[in-house]
């Protein structure tokens, strides 16, 4: 069988393309979309990514800055910082990038994110929402899911998804979104029993567990589509998904590729809530 593979440039071009249109609209008005990242570690990883939403927020004509809290910051000192830029009409946007400092908690400090300006959808009232079907903005990568599914016209009204993961930041956010597109949502995690033959009965497997190589041949059925939102470290330093690509390919019928897949529809996704909520202040 051939294996489509669920790019997602097009896509994000595609978004990208109307943010950058739209913030142009806006700057034109006296007021281009600013994005504020709050920082509180001292991660590669996390420093790599941050620079890259400097970038991309770059070319779409929004306004993005950084503040550095530093590794050693208090969870009352990200709660104040966070509420602050809150309260601050110039700001637009506000993203708490992870780590976070030991002892402080996402859940704790996220809740000083005003659901408006949640462009990640991070906190417990932006998550509420969304299991509510109230607007809001949800985690980027969950939504990046379902949009690159639609882009490439696969059905998801009344089909099994098993998504395999059940963070607050893909797999329970995901599982609200599929929900809402009227499919069947199986939530797999660590301790389901006999993984294999859950994934196999579905019709849709989601990989978001974090672990590479997790999703084999074995766990999805002959004609079945994978989505792979893993991005992990590999041996030689590259970056691979959850699914065993090799092992897939030629038994599911598409399957998204690491990298170039989920990830830029999800940068592209954040880039619009971040005009979203600009437009939505201006209104």
């Amino acid at each position: 069988m051939e294996t489509i593979s669920l790019t997602g440039k097009d896509l994000a071009a595609a978004l990208n393309a109307d943010s950058k249109q739209r913030a142009a609209a806006l700057a034109e008005r006296g007021a281009a979309p600013r994005l504020v990242l709050v920082v509180a570690n001292d991660d590669p990883a996390s420093g790599w990514y941050v620079k890259s939403l400097q970038r991309a927020a770059e070319r779409l004509g929004i306004d993005c800055d950084t503040v550095d809290l530093g590794p050693n910051t208090t969870a009352d000192a990200i709660r104040a910082e966070l509420r602050a830029l809150c309260a601050d009409i110039a700001v637009d946007a506000v993203m708490l990038q992870t780590p976070l400092p030991a002892g402080v908690a996402l859940r704790d400090v996220s809740l000083a994110i005003a659901a408006a300006k949640d462009v990640d959808g991070v906190s417990p009232h932006s998550l509420g929402l969304l299991a509510a079907g109230l607007p809001g903005f949800p985690p980027a990568t969950s939504e990046a899911v379902v949009e690159l599914a639609k882009h490439h016209d696969i059905p998801l009204a009344g089909k099994h998804v098993a998504v395999v993961g059940r963070s607050n930041v893909v797999g329970k956010p995901l599982a609200q979104l599929l929900l809402a597109e009227d499919a069947t949502v199986t939530v797999c995690h660590s301790r389901t029993t006999d993984l294999a033959a859950v994934t196999g009965a579905a019709d849709i497997v989601v990989a978001a567990a974090g672990r590479a190589g997790l999703i084999t041949g074995e766990h999805v059925r002959e004609g079945a589509v994978v989505i792979d939102v893993g991005t992990n470290e590999g041996p030689d330093g590259k970056i691979v998904g959850d699914v065993d690509a090799e092992s897939v390919r030629g038994r599911a019928s598409a399957l998204s590729p690491v990298p170039g897949g989920v990830g830029p529809v999800t940068t592209a996704l954040l880039m619009r809530h971040v005009v979203d909520a600009a437009a939505a202040s201006r209104a």
